[in-house]
């Protein structure tokens, strides 16, 4: 997708605007997604991923009671399905900057498993308001075969109420990272996400 511009619809710039997020679905392709999942669930056999769990105390014991996925961060891939998704949130950072007038710069990117067992991660916010950190949080999920009782929604809380998105193949959540709580409930089977944050362009990596 590189050197291709992407562009937000009108109705993704209101929710952003009135709601703090939108969903879109079909952010790659059936095709191309299927082969960032395929990429993404090689990494996870490998081992090449680490719990994510809190660790407290002064033997700095794993606490997985506030969250149980696995991690691991993706860098730029030349010539894989993963290299495309990095270009994809490179032009999506480019059309929230255009037009929703944020100001993006650069973005971490984040491959995050959750092996299921009721794996989750309890309500939190990724940045707060007045630092120069995360300004926006983009989630692309890679779960083919998911069906309601799998769990692992992300729920949002909105200013009206809860809202559950379900973690399909394809779909990319954006919101507002200083303005939205979020959790992921109890997953009960394999989930894959992959989360772009994106900074302001005054913070340096």
């Amino acid at each position: 997708m590189r050197g291709e511009q992407m562009e937000l619809k009108d109705d993704e710039i209101e929710a952003l605007g009135t709601h703090g997020f939108f969903m879109r679905d079909g952010f790659l392709g059936p095709e191309r997604a299927s082969t960032v999942h395929a990429e993404a669930q090689a990494l996870v056999g490998a081992g090449g991923l680490r719990p994510a769990s809190i660790r407290r105390g002064a033997d700095r014991t794993e606490d997985t009671s506030v969250r149980s996925d696995f991690i691991t961060w993706v860098q730029p891939q030349p010539g894989t399905a993963l290299g495309e998704l990095w270009d994809a949130f490179v032009q999506l950072g480019e059309a929230l900057s255009a037009g929703a007038y944020l100001g993006l710069g650069r973005f971490d990117l984040q491959l995050a498993h959750y092996p299921g067992g009721g794996a989750h991660y309890q309500r939190h916010r990724d940045a707060f308001p007045g630092q120069s950190n995360r300004r926006v949080t983009a989630i692309y999920y890679v779960n083919p075969d998911w069906r309601p009782e799998h769990g692992g929604k992300l729920r949002l809380y909105l200013d009206s109420g809860t809202r559950d998105v379900e973690p399909t193949l394809d779909r990319l959540v954006v919101f507002l990272s200083e303005q939205l709580d979020h959790e992921v409930l109890p997953a009960h089977a394999p989930r894959l996400a992959l989360t772009a944050w994106f900074y302001g362009r005054d913070v340096a990596r």
